[in-house]
C-alpha cells in the first residue's frame, strides 16, 4: 500500500474529526427559533464529504472523513466529566418534536452513507482512444 493513500486517509480522518467537533458545538445555533446552525453544519458536512470524494478519488478517504465526523459527533454528544453536555437531550434542544442533536447526527450519518455509496462515474466513461 502506498504511503500517499495512508496519509490521505489519515488527513481525511483528522479533517472529518475537526469538522465534527466544530459542527457538534455549533449545530444548535438559532435565529428567532429557526435552526440556522443545523442547516449550516449539514450543508458544510455535505460539501466537505463531496470535496473529499471528488478531490481524492478514493472511496476509503471518504469513509475515513465520515468516520472522523461521526466519531467526533458521538464523542462530544456524551456527558462530560463535570456533568456538562454540549448536545443536550430532551426538550431543551428541541424544535417541536425534533431534537436538534439527534437530527444533526442522523443527517451526518445519511450524508456519509450517500457520499461513500455514490457510484463512481469515472469508471464507466468510455475511453476516448479506440
Amino acid at each position: 500500500m502506498k504511503l500517499n493513500r495512508i496519509l490521505a486517509w489519515f488527513t481525511a480522518l483528522v479533517i472529518g474529526a475537526a469538522y465534527g467537533t466544530a459542527s457538534t458545538i455549533s449545530h444548535g445555533f438559532r435565529i428567532g427559533g429557526w435552526p440556522v446552525g443545523l442547516v449550516i453544519v449539514v450543508l458544510g458536512a455535505g460539501a466537505m464529504l463531496l470535496a473529499v470524494r471528488l478531490l481524492v478519488e478514493d472511496r476509503w478517504a471518504t469513509v475515513a472523513c465520515g468516520a472522523g465526523l461521526l466519531l467526533a459527533t458521538a464523542l462530544f454528544s456524551q456527558e462530560g466529566p463535570g456533568g456538562s453536555v454540549i448536545v443536550p437531550s430532551g426538550r431543551s434542544d428541541a424544535i417541536g418534536p425534533v431534537n436538534l442533536g439527534i437530527a444533526w447526527f442522523v443527517c451526518a450519518a445519511v450524508l456519509v452513507l450517500v457520499a461513500v455509496l455514490w457510484p463512481d462515474t469515472k469508471r464507466h466513461r468510455p475511453d476516448g482512444s479506440n
